[in-house]
């Protein structure tokens, strides 16, 4: 393993789709917090359109991958924050095709069988209340994007201490 681990968050989605845009909103947050939070320092951070081999691209060869995309489940429960910790696990595939052609489930499956998973591989999904056009997110919504930063973090600064204490 390197000095210091790769860590990816990746936040997916569409800006211009109101609450599929959470993924955006939350990177967006880390990209301010990082300026004033040194364990923040050295994370990559990138958005991403949910593209299979784009997600692959930016989580290739890192040590920890962190994604953050909206959830639409019916009925749902605006702003409800999943967390979901894979390691070879696999998403289950959705009964519906997502707003992103193939969906973050494929994009798993298909960088497992490649070889491609990140050593460790958190989603957070957020549920979400409105896919139309348009720019911002739903009250619901934006009112999680803080949590999910802030357990975004915790997700990092836990990793950090789990390759230091494996060290010998």
């Amino acid at each position: 393993m390197r000095a210091h681990p790769r860590i990816a968050v990746i936040g997916v989605g569409n800006e211009f789709r109101r609450d599929d845009g959470v993924g955006w909103a939350v990177v967006a947050r880390l990209r301010t917090r990082s300026v004033r939070e040194p364990r923040l320092s050295g994370i990559e951070l990138a958005t991403c359109d949910g593209d299979p081999a784009r997600l692959i691209g930016l989580w290739e060869g890192a040590d920890l991958a962190v994604v953050i995309d909206a959830a639409h489940a019916h009925p749902g429960t605006p702003g409800r924050v999943h967390r979901l910790a894979l390691r070879d696990a696999r998403l289950p595939a959705p009964p519906t095709t997502s707003s992103h052609g193939l969906g973050l489930g494929e994009a798993v499956e298909l960088a497992r069988v490649l070889g491609l998973l990140p050593r460790e591989l958190v989603v957070y999904a957020v549920e979400g209340a409105d896919g139309e056009f348009g720019a911002g997110l739903s009250p619901a919504v934006a009112a999680a994007v803080d949590r999910v930063a802030d357990a975004v973090e915790d997700d990092i600064a836990r990793y950090g201490r789990s390759v230091t204490e494996a060290r010998p």
